[in-house]
């Protein structure tokens, strides 16, 4: 039975990125070729917003999607919309530009300050930095608990804490935190919905802010690449793998026999 009558704030931040199968790196210059590749709403921040958006169908509240990026950005936001999110907001400026982690992280938790929420949900990383780092970052900048890698999640029944089954290396354990609380999301926690055409028609007439840096009231110095302490000196894709042998065998004792000549010749046993 879900808590009646709560008006939970939910907030989740999402990432506008390529497709991975679509990334290709200049070779004279070390940087990402984005030209003329597709991007998508990051996979993982899918899992968050469908975990915010199972929070408040079960509960009630109101789900705001938020992200920093380009004006082409707002595709990220308008699928998250489609999916369930109750409203967005864009933070898009020139000045914000060039974020590494940390100045990502302190941006939009800028604009959370700003916010009431109980509860924020990011996905555990972006699958074009992979570093995990920005959810974590976020916590710390608000001063609330984290609880990361989330594969199921549940409110207690008095609506104040947050039970959640976190993933390890062995398992998972069980975490019960207070709210407010930020959660990342992994893939275990559940099944993404596709937006229907009703969500889709719906999306581009819910509440849509844009915010700029003038707006956010920070200094600009310390947003966007200037106030970045770390730098991506170089991009290079991995070597291309060698080509190595087929074994078209169709017995499988003598497919077993022409591998284990072929590793004995090189030496491998």
């Amino acid at each position: 039975m879900g808590v009646k009558n709560l008006t939970l704030k939910i907030i989740v931040p999402v990432k506008q990125v390529p497709e991975v199968a679509d990334v290709k790196v200049n070779e004279e210059t070390g940087t990402l070729i984005r030209d003329g590749v597709p991007s998508i709403l990051n996979p993982f921040d899918e899992f968050a917003v469908e975990a915010a958006i199972q929070l408040r169908e079960k509960h009630g509240g109101e789900v705001t999607i938020i992200t920093m990026g380009p004006p082409q950005a707002k595709e990220a936001l308008l699928k998250a919309l489609a999916m369930g999110g109750d409203k967005a907001i864009h933070m898009t400026d020139r000045a914000f530009a060039g974020a590494d982690t940390w100045v990502t992280a302190l941006t939009l938790a800028e604009q959370i300050k700003k916010m009431e929420f109980d509860i924020v949900i990011c996905g555990k990383q972006a699958i074009d930095g992979d570093t995990a780092q920005v959810g974590p970052e976020i916590a710390e900048l608000l001063g609330v608990p984290q609880i990361c890698y989330v594969r199921h999640l549940e409110l207690s029944e008095d609506g104040k804490f947050i039970i959640a089954h976190r993933e390890t290396d062995e398992g998972y354990d069980v975490i019960r935190a207070k709210l407010p609380v930020l959660l990342t999301a992994t893939k275990g926690l559940n099944e993404p919905r596709l937006p229907n055409i009703m969500g889709i028609m719906q999306a581009k007439k819910k509440p849509f802010e844009e915010v700029n840096a003038e707006n956010l009231g920070y200094d600009v110095d310390k947003l966007g690449l200037k106030g970045s302490p770390t730098q991506v000196r170089k991009v290079f894709p991995p070597e291309k793998k060698k080509g190595g042998i087929k074994i078209e065998a169709e017995d499988p004792k003598a497919a077993a026999k022409e591998l284990v000549e072929f590793l004995a010749k090189k030496g491998a046993i």
